[in-house]
């Protein structure tokens, strides 16, 4: 199956699945696994390869996040059960205030995605996130929102993340990182005001798990929690196991954009990747652990650890495996063939075709280095000649790839049961705030265009 069938046939597809997980209640893995063999039966892939991309696409999500989301979960543990994470939200306090704890873990987020990937930032930060709730009683939602959407924004806009570098390299403006940064950063104004603004809205209509309490257990007071622990770590054995592997990937990313060689740069190489950074951020962790004399929880908290992510690694591999249907089929080319249909909205196109690759296959990567390679060759047709006009192209690819997350993005998925929401909740926090963003970008970049 080719052309507009198989578009109708992928939106079916989506609304089913979601029917299937937000009506009837079917476990989302299970959903998401049908719909996949479904859709794959249906987009005329041979029978035989089938079996090979579900193994793919459930593998290769293992690969890319599987020891990130144990490793960064295994810190999150530690640093709840030593008490860094409440003196860590103690910090953030002291340094922006008690009135803006969203616009805070928005920022925190926005930095460190920009040379983190926004799946490891929102599993590395979301341990501060929760104490941050508990620290100032706001909205657990309005902040899982806000830190996704910090994490998105910079993921998108901004190197060295791969994707803009990506993008930047193909259209030719590789060689002006500095300027295609600088846009960056002027470009995520406007979306992260209003994913602030939208983060507080749906806040106050959305209740996750932990605001719910549908445990039964007692809900402790930020207080209480502190007695508990008695006397907090120190700030800096606070930060190490999470400013150290940000650090990490920061400096294999310089080295990289920097052009080094050489055996310091093949080290910081090694030690950037996101799983040896988390690894060394684990080792700190446990040192840390020791330092507080709960060695003895240490079995414990692993055992945990892994019970609690379990779910959201086979849930993730899931959309894994419904995004490499959807790229193994004729989607991709049949919206690459008919991209010169779009030329004549401008700025607008490149936007319209990450956004349509990226709400297809779920990979805001691959969304940004599809669209790169698509519009590269019409530049100079849509208008687009001179270095600040082809990084603002860069640009709205990016606004583009993250509109909009849904079931098919592992990060979906990430925020949604790291953030303690169902599904369908999900739909109306995690997708719908990438929809705004979006569009706030696009309209940002529009007038930018008009100006430059």
């Amino acid at each position: 199956m080719t052309g507009l069938p198989l578009i109708i046939a992928f939106v079916v597809a989506i609304v089913v699945m979601i029917l299937l997980i937000s009506k009837l209640k079917v476990h989302p893995f299970l959903a998401i696994m049908a719909i996949s063999l479904l859709l794959a039966i249906v987009a005329g892939i041979p029978l035989k390869q089938i079996p090979g991309i579900i193994g793919s696409g459930f593998s290769g999500t293992f690969t890319s996040i599987g020891i990130v989301i144990i490793l960064g979960a295994f810190i999150g543990t530690v640093l709840e059960k030593t008490g860094a994470a409440l003196k860590l939200a103690d910090m953030v306090i002291r340094l922006v205030g008690e009135k803006n704890p969203q616009l805070a873990i928005e920022l925190m987020g926005w930095v460190v995605s920009i040379p983190v990937f926004c799946d490891s930032g929102f599993v590395i930060l979301n341990p501060i996130r929760k104490a941050l709730v508990k620290r100032t009683g706001v909205s657990s939602v309005a902040m899982t929102v806000c830190l996704s959407c910090g994490l998105y924004i910079s993921h998108v806009f901004i190197p060295p993340t791969p994707g803009p570098i990506a993008a930047a390299q193909t259209l030719g403006v590789g060689d002006n990182l500095l300027l295609v940064i600088g846009i960056g950063v002027l470009c995520s104004v406007c979306p992260l005001i209003a994913g602030l603004i939208y983060a507080k809205f749906i806040g106050k209509k959305i209740k996750s798990a932990d605001e719910l309490n549908t445990s039964g257990e007692t809900v402790k007071t930020y207080e209480q929690l502190k007695a508990e622990y008695g006397k907090l770590p120190g700030g800096l054995n606070a930060l190490a196991p999470l400013v150290v592997p940000i650090l990490l990937m920061a400096l294999s990313s310089v080295s990289s954009m920097a052009g080094w060689t050489g055996a310091i740069a093949d080290f910081l190489a090694f030690l950037g990747t996101p799983i040896m950074a988390l690894a060394v951020g684990t080792v700190l962790a446990i040192v840390q652990l020791f330092t507080a004399g709960k060695q003895k929880d240490f079995y414990d908290m692993t055992n945990d650890t892994l019970k609690t992510v379990g779910p959201i690694l086979f849930v993730t591999a899931a959309g894994g495996v419904l995004g490499k249907v959807i790229s193994s089929s004729d989607m991709v080319n049949f919206i690459t063939a008919h991209a010169g249909t779009l030329e004549a909205v401008g700025i607008f196109f490149p936007f319209l075709l990450a956004a349509i690759l990226k709400s297809a296959q779920g990979s805001s990567t691959v969304a940004i280095t599809t669209s790169a390679g698509i519009v590269a060759p019409l530049l100079s047709v849509l208008g687009f000649t001179t270095p600040v006009e082809i990084a603002l192209v860069v640009m709205a690819i990016g606004a583009g790839a993250m509109t909009v997350s849904h079931a098919n993005d592992s990060y979906f998925w990430v925020v949604t049961n790291f953030g303690e929401m169902q599904p369908e909740e999900g739909y109306k926090t995690q997708t719908m705030m990438t929809l705004v963003i979006g569009i706030a970008a696009m309209v940002e970049i529009f007038i930018l265009s008009l100006i430059f």
